[in-house]
């Protein structure tokens, strides 16, 4: 089955809500426990601009999976760096639509000048985990029993895909790298752990 990737429409709220709606009292996949109202997926799809587009899979005349990038965090320094979400028809999964679901939206992450998408992966969702990283997606850290589903808790995985092409250009022997920054010492300046 080759999908055919667009851009959502409204009248696609529908077939979005359903698909994301089927995982949520069954699957770590998404860590939302109540069902999303319509209502709600209407208008979370309305307030969606152009530098954070969903995207749906077509196949056979009906929606079979959906995509979109979102803000990764809301302070403006984080502005280059996006977070992608993803979900596939229950009933089709295997058939490359999540693998096409994805490599647009890293095309369209390109194309909007990201310089790095972000997966936050429930641990025990092996398959996304192996998706993300033949797409060039690398782990960057666990987050252990940060979730609570299903009586049980659940450990993030997040994962980075780097677009180097991505951002405003970093200039002057001044930039420093964060694997590179020099050790704190005391009087230094401020310290921040709310980034």
């Amino acid at each position: 089955m080759t999908p055919r990737i667009r851009l959502a429409a409204p009248a696609d709220a529908a077939a979005i809500n359903d698909i994301y709606n089927y995982y949520v009292p069954r699957s770590t996949c998404t860590y939302q426990e109540e069902p999303e109202p319509l209502a709600a997926r209407v208008s979370w799809l309305a307030a969606k601009g152009p530098e954070h587009p969903v995207t749906v899979a077509e196949a056979e005349g009906r929606v079979v999976g959906w995509g979109c990038l979102t803000t990764f965090r809301a302070r403006s320094a984080y502005r280059y760096t996006c977070e992608d979400s993803l979900y596939v028809h229950h009933a089709l999964h295997g058939r490359g639509i999540g693998a096409a679901i994805l490599a647009d939206l890293v095309a369209r992450a390109r194309a909007l000048g990201y310089r790095a998408i972000i997966a936050g992966i429930d641990a025990e969702q092996p398959v996304s985990i192996r998706l993300h990283a033949r797409q060039g997606f690398v782990e960057v850290g666990r987050l252990p029993q940060v979730g609570y589903k299903f009586g049980r808790w659940l450990d993030v995985v997040f994962m980075e895909l780097l677009l180097p092409d991505g951002g405003p250009e970093v200039g002057g022997a001044a930039s420093v790298t964060p694997a590179r920054a020099p050790a704190a010492r005391p009087g230094d300046g401020p310290m921040c752990a709310n980034q």
